[in-house]
């Protein structure tokens, strides 16, 4: 019978020594949503592998790690629901990004825990600590974009007096219309058909936008339009 198969789901489930002492020594876990599709006991791999969205072979490297462990019922591999919280625990620390070494200390330490308080404790704790290290992820990455963008100004000739405070809201329809075919590569005459203005009007409409950014030429005015997220 292979492992994928749901016969002998409620059949009582023989673990080996090794997997009783790891079943045992679970005491106290945090509360955790379990996916609703899980059976309430005699848990196959291939039904654990679905409710977590997750392989196999990950199911198996989990258990390499000692994270999770597996009975057997006959030749079936089975996990109990306990195993099922300890997989939900692990997946929703994969989920934001946490390493497995950190995971493995987690469970260490929930292993050890001697309360509920406890096992809530250590899990808000890793919670916590993991928010603080991808907030600080966040103000790398915004230091580097902002730099980005920098670079990109410097390379387009944008003078660093320019406005960076525009919006779209700053502009009028018409001028912001003007800047998205500008964006298209459109020539003065052919913005002239588009927008229903003569070469003078769209000379004029062209340098009051170029103006309003500080700019020195349209190229700017678009390099900077888009920085800025006013147009795409």
């Amino acid at each position: 019978m292979s492992d994928g198969s749901k016969e002998s789901l409620r059949s009582p489930v023989a673990p080996s020594k090794g997997v009783a002492k790891a079943v045992d020594r679970i005491g106290f876990l945090p509360d955790i949503d379990l996916p609703p599709s899980l059976p309430a006991h005699g848990i196959g791999i291939a039904e654990m592998a679905n409710a977590f969205g997750v392989t196999h072979r990950t199911l198996h490297f989990y258990e390499e790690k000692n994270l999770i462990a597996a009975g057997r019922s006959g030749l079936m591999r089975v996990y109990d629901r306990k195993q099922a919280v300890r997989m939900a625990i692990i997946n929703a620390c994969r989920e934001i990004g946490m390493p497995v070494a950190v995971i493995q200390e987690l469970m260490e330490a929930l292993d050890r825990a001697h309360s509920q308080e406890d096992a809530d404790n250590l899990f808000l704790q890793a919670l916590e600590t993991r928010r603080r290290e991808l907030m600080a992820e966040q103000s790398t990455m915004l230091r580097q974009m902002h730099r980005i963008n920098d670079l990109i100004e410097q390379a387009a000739g944008i003078p660093d007096n320019a406005n960076d405070n525009f919006e779209a809201s700053d502009f009028e329809p018409r001028e912001l219309h003007c800047l998205a075919l500008m964006s298209e590569g459109y020539a003065p005459a052919r913005l002239s058909r588009a927008l229903g203005l003569n070469l003078a009007e769209i000379a004029e409409l062209e340098n009051a936008i170029i103006r309003k950014f500080g700019a020195n030429n349209r190229f700017q005015a678009v390099a900077k339009a888009v920085l800025l997220g006013i147009i795409k």
